[in-house]
């Protein structure tokens, strides 16, 4: 088995995109991997006092989950509409392509978090360089001021993350429900067994979500990802704890198997099929990210009951008294039990 896949890196191999000691802003694309499709994914990371700048996505809307630490999100979105919110561990946060954000780290501990972002290729600008592209004098009339009153702004290239002078200002109101805020982890999980949980924030359950979703999934020693595919779903995960092993059929009959470790990013095309299984005794969490608010998923275990026995005989190659007597399962459960020794690494 080798790690050099098309379908896999780590966002400890990619060289980061802005770094600096206020933290770092980490790119997993397709010029990283090619193989991406309609999603890609940013590791962020903010030290106390640090604020990542108000920019904007050109070309996709974004969600963030949030891996550790405290941060104040502000959005400025079309008509507008105002939003400034509070994201804790475990929670999530939605921006619209084209809206204006801020993240803000307002705790006296680092702020880790993923962006995924609905295109392979995503493109931002800058609040500093949207207005370094305008002239003092452009400024001043857009203000009713004299173009003296900008004389002072820095016009050098824009910093991704800077260094907040004072206090953090966090509005009173920042801590209410709000329609880009899901609290993912605090969710009672819908799909719950004894060998491992999902919590889902799709359309379902989060109603501001429009072509991008995500599960948390979480898979006990005791328990494997059942075989399956999404009909047309794309599928980026990010391996948050734990090891794992995946294997993916490709449409040209190859194979491809891979060990996952903490901070490494797969992808894996709409429609092929793939598992995924724990290796050693400690459970994994993945968070896996999907190009639709409705990801659908067809089981391997479902399938063996919507054809006849006669036709999977078929289909195998075997006499049908030599077929497993599988289980009927008119809907596929997700998750499965471990009842065989795993298969050698």
């Amino acid at each position: 088995m080798t790690n050099t896949s098309p379908h896999l890196t780590s966002v400890a191999s990619v060289r980061p995109a802005f770094e600096s000691e206020l933290g770092s802003v980490t790119l997993v694309d397709a010029s990283v991997l090619p193989i991406l499709n309609r999603l890609s994914l940013k590791h962020v990371v903010l030290e106390p006092g640090a604020i990542r700048e108000p920019q904007w996505n050109v070309n996709a809307n974004q969600l963030g989950y949030c891996l550790a630490g405290t941060v104040l999100v502000s959005i400025l979105g079309n008509a507008d509409e105002f939003s400034s919110f509070i994201v804790g561990a475990g929670q999530m946060y939605h921006v619209e392509s084209g809206a204006v954000y801020h993240i803000e780290n307002i705790g006296d501990e680092r702020a880790e978090f993923l962006l995924a972002v609905r295109s392979e290729r995503p493109q931002h600008f800058s609040l500093h360089a949207s207005f370094n592209a305008m002239t003092d004098a452009v400024l001043g009339n857009t203000y009713d001021l004299p173009a003296s009153a900008f004389a002072a702004f820095d016009r050098s290239p824009a910093q991704q993350i800077v260094r907040r002078t004072g206090a953090a200002d966090v509005p009173s109101t920042a801590g209410l429900p709000n329609a880009h805020l899901f609290d993912a982890e605090g969710q009672h999980a819908p799909l719950s067994y004894a060998y491992g949980s999902a919590q889902l924030a799709r359309k379902q359950y989060w109603a501001a979500l429009e072509d991008i979703s995500m599960y948390s999934l979480r898979v006990k020693e005791s328990g494997m990802r059942e075989p399956h595919w999404h009909p047309i779903t794309a599928e980026m995960g990010y391996v948050a704890k734990g090891h794992a092993r995946m294997r993916i059929l490709d449409p040209d009959n190859t194979l491809d198997e891979y060990l996952l470790s903490p901070g490494d990013v797969y992808f894996v095309p709409r429609a092929y099929p793939h598992h995924i299984e724990v290796i050693g005794e400690e459970d994994f969490h993945f968070l896996i990210f999907f190009d639709q608010p409705m990801p659908g998923d067809i089981g391997y275990r479902a399938t063996a009951s919507a054809f006849s026995r006669e036709v999977l005989a078929a289909s195998f190659a075997i006499p049908e008294r030599e077929l497993p007597q599988f289980p009927f399962t008119p809907i596929d459960p997700l998750i499965v039990g471990r009842v065989n020794p795993r298969d050698p690494v």
